[in-house]
């Protein structure tokens, strides 16, 4: 291989990094500040690469400079600073008390809003920006044709980790900022205005994500996706470099371009795995990134204590469950539509409780738990498919699956705490999405896997919701007993105080590695049954937005509750399923459902309901 071609490689994999820190910059100086998982980070880098080619081309009618175009950029960049500024002041600013678990989702919330905004202030297509005046030439090095942009791009990372050092140590408003990355409760006991620094902090973040928006109009063009494909490489910078470190965020943005430029070299079916792989590795080695300190992680809790209420269920409660039982008994009554709804609402209720088990009892917030759904989804499928076993022992795979990737990933992901715990398991999760996706030979890639079918006896969907409803049901009552066991209790003591937990001579990590993989198990058995329904599965199973949504389901029945997550699996996907469809606007009326549930109902269905028995006492 031609030293002149590895050179351009390496300075290809500069332009990627250096375009990858000006977005994770902004990220990383939120969270220092605000200790707000930003998940609608990428919306503001799609919202400059909007704005640019719209802004840009304008400009460029008057004068096709240089000047203006540069100009076009920064103002496309101050405008998504304004709209920064908006979230903070409309949402962020009634949610910087609650649990990051809200915060994440709130702002996954504002994900779907400017999804379905963008689409229709744009239209669903495609937008090429146009090329930069002076830079549309190419460069020789070495022989080897550069474009002159990509050399631009290299200088801005740079530029910018000059520009924000210069802030952060030269002014008033960077020193702020840096002390509230230290300790923000000491910076507002000095008196200090949190909600002006805040609002400032907000402005900076998403003004360099519209600006790293911006400046990829020349080499792609803007469209509906950019945020989803962009912030999960952005937190895996501002995961690596530690959370809070703006110096650590450029150091992991060159490793991870370096990595992408030459693993597509070295690794060419695992290249979606590299980047993940190393997030997995630094913080096994280093739990806290490679320029992170443990205080960023410190502060609020992920979650409040005694978060589940494992109390035993009274006479309503009882009323409720046989009432739900009779409703899912009956369905096969109504009509085939509501069959398959019905058994949909079965399997990830079991999902969502396998969730709420370890979130609410254990403390263990997964943002990755549909890896699991999925692995047992693949688990099963695969041996239909491709080993042409009936449904009776992949059914029973499914569970196993389910629990190994869980025992595998558990091991490492129990040593963390805190907010790097969680980002560990999205890692993980995104992992196993890469190589189901990259691997086609044996899972279809993208196109997934089709005749996924059940055995003869259980092909009518009426014997199969009951089928469903039998080992869904059974499934959630074995959870429901570990909780009220003793293991359970362990668990919760591990969760409100690991220290004393340990001083008293329980194994903490054992016991959260054992839950860890109970609740994997149970989500590859809610996979499994889900792959039979369907008739064929796919990537999506084990994405992101699958995780977002058993969030959502647990939120919205209510952490507080056992059985709660039933309740909130039954109203979200009932919404998801029946009034959605009914509006092309599903992702606005959806986005405003998860905005509302964080806002009102932080303690869910259960909580509310909880609340109403209560009030005539």
């Amino acid at each position: 291989m031609e030293w002149s071609f590895l050179l351009v490689q390496a300075l290809s994999g500069l332009a990627s990094a250096s375009s990858l820190f000006v977005i994770a910059s902004g990220l990383t100086i939120v969270f220092g500040v605000t200790r707000i998982v930003n998940f609608a980070h990428g919306s503001f880098y799609m919202l400059g690469a909007y704005l640019a080619v719209t802004i840009v081309p304008w400009l460029l009618e008057f004068d096709r400079s240089p000047t203006l175009f540069f100009v076009g950029v920064l103002a496309s960049a101050l405008v998504v600073g304004l709209l920064g500024v908006a979230m903070e002041m409309l949402l962020l600013r009634r949610i910087y008390r609650v649990p990051e678990l809200f915060q994440l989702l709130a702002t996954f919330g504002v994900v779907l809003i400017v999804q379905d905004l963008v689409q229709l202030a744009w239209g669903p297509m495609d937008i090429p920006g146009p090329r930069a005046p002076g830079l549309r030439h190419g460069v020789t090095i070495l022989d080897q044709r550069f474009p002159a942009y990509e050399l631009f791009l290299i200088v801005v990372g740079p530029a910018v980790l000059a520009l924000l050092w210069l802030l952060m140590h030269r002014t008033r408003f960077g020193v702020l900022i840096r002390a509230a990355t230290q300790d923000r409760e000491m910076v507002g006991a000095l008196g200090v205005n949190q909600a002006m620094l805040f609002t400032g902090t907000l402005f900076l973040g998403a003004a360099l994500a519209g600006l790293g928006g911006a400046l990829q109009i020349p080499r792609i063009s803007a469209n509906a996706h950019m945020d989803l494909s962009v912030i999960t490489e952005a937190f895996v910078v501002t995961v690596i470099g530690g959370m809070g470190s703006v110096p650590g965020a450029f150091i992991a943005a060159l490793l991870i371009g370096l990595l992408q430029a030459f693993g597509v070299l070295i690794f060419p079916k695992i290249t979606l795995v590299l980047v993940f792989l190393l997030m997995a590795a630094v913080l096994v080695v280093k739990p806290w990134g490679l320029l992170g300190r443990p205080e960023a992680a410190a502060g609020r809790a992920v979650l409040p204590e005694g978060i589940l209420d494992p109390g035993r269920m009274d006479w309503a409660g009882k009323v409720l469950a046989v009432v739900a039982l009779a409703v899912m008994l009956a369905l096969p009554l109504i009509d085939a539509y509501a069959v398959k709804v019905g058994t949909e609402v079965l399997i990830f209720a079991l999902a969502a409780v396998s969730l709420n088990f370890l979130v609410g009892n254990g403390g263990i917030v997964s943002f990755g738990h549909a890896a699991y759904f999925g692995l047992g989804a693949y688990g099963a499928g695969l041996l239909v498919v491709k080993a042409g076993l009936p449904m009776e022992p992949a059914l029973i795979a499914a569970p196993i699956a389910g629990g190994l990737a869980a025992a595998l990933f558990g091991f490492f992901v129990v040593r963390l705490s805190g907010i790097y715990l969680a980002m560990l398991t999205m890692a993980f999760a995104q992992i196993a999405y890469a190589v189901v996706f990259q691997w086609v030979e044996v899972t279809g890639g993208d196109n997934g896997l089709v005749g996924v079918w059940p055995s003869h006896w259980a092909a009518s969907r009426e014997v199969y919701h009951y089928l469903t409803a039998v080992l869904t049901l059974a499934a959630i009552v074995f959870l429901r007993r570990v909780i009220h066991a003793p293991f359970g209790a362990t668990l919760r003591a591990a969760r409100d105080s690991a220290q004393r937990a340990d001083a008293i001579g329980i194994d903490v990590r054992m016991h959260r590695w054992l839950g860890f993989t109970l609740a994997g198990a149970a989500a590859g058995l809610a996979g499994g049954l889900y792959a039979f329904s369907k008739g064929s599965i796919d990537p999506t199973l084990l994405g992101i937005p699958m995780s977002v949504d058993f969030l959502s389901m647990i939120l919205l029945g209510g952490i507080q509750s056992v059985l709660g997550p039933v309740a909130g699996a039954a109203a979200f996907h009932s919404l998801k399923d029946f009034f959605l469809p009914l509006t092309d606007h599903w992702r606005l009326l959806l986005g405003l459902s998860i905005i509302a549930m964080v806002l009102v109902f932080p303690r869910g269905l259960a909580g509310a309901f909880a609340s109403l028995r209560r009030r005539p006492a």
